[in-house]
């Protein structure tokens, strides 16, 4: 690696079935860190900023690339953190994001229960912001917060992708609400 090169902001744009995503990266020590997943812009939603970012891929951003387009073709993906960059959330927004990973495919839970499983109950609004500014979509799944009435609540890349995701999945909907039960991370401790 170049002196220097681990300073650089590398970008990989690629093609989805909800529209362009691309990942922010940096080499870090000769391996990729990867600083954020862009989704697909929505309608109603701000244009990306300009980014002083090279395109450049590795073989390792390359496999990530893969594996989220076979996740959004319907398999099943355990998606690593081990490359994600997650020193540059606070702390709170760290133990929200992991555990946001921590629900399992086609489960969800609400921002309230995280909050709790957190020790903080009265949490979920700053939860939800904190999953609104996931730098890591698809790999944290942060799709699988709702609100705790069981509609959707946000998302960066619009509700409609929220809930495509979850129906992927095979989480169920009557309306606008989801049904089922919900994911409890302390009662699946046990």
């Amino acid at each position: 690696m170049l002196k220097g090169e681990h300073e650089m902001l590398y970008i990989v744009s690629f093609p989805t079935p909800f529209g362009p995503m691309a990942i922010l990266w940096r080499a870090v020590e000769d391996a990729p860190r990867i600083v954020k997943i862009l989704l697909p812009p929505t309608e109603g939603n701000t244009p990306r900023p300009s980014l002083q970012a090279t395109p450049r891929s590795c073989a390792a951003i390359d496999d990530l690339v893969a594996q989220i387009l076979r996740y959004f073709a319907g398999q099943t993906i355990a998606f690593s953190l081990d490359r994600v960059a997650l020193e540059g959330c606070s702390p709170f927004q760290k133990r929200v994001l992991i555990a946001e990973y921590a629900i399992p495919r086609g489960q969800v839970s609400t921002y309230g229960l995280i909050a709790a499983h957190l020790g903080m109950p009265n949490a979920a609004r700053a939860v939800g912001r904190a999953l609104a500014t996931n730098p890591f979509p698809i790999l944290i799944p942060c799709h699988r917060a709702i609100r705790s009435d069981r509609t959707l609540g946000g998302y960066q890349a619009g509700l409609a992708m929220k809930r495509a995701l979850l129906e992927m999945e095979g989480v169920r909907f009557a309306g606008e609400r989801v049904v089922g039960p919900l994911y409890h991370a302390a009662a699946a401790a046990h």
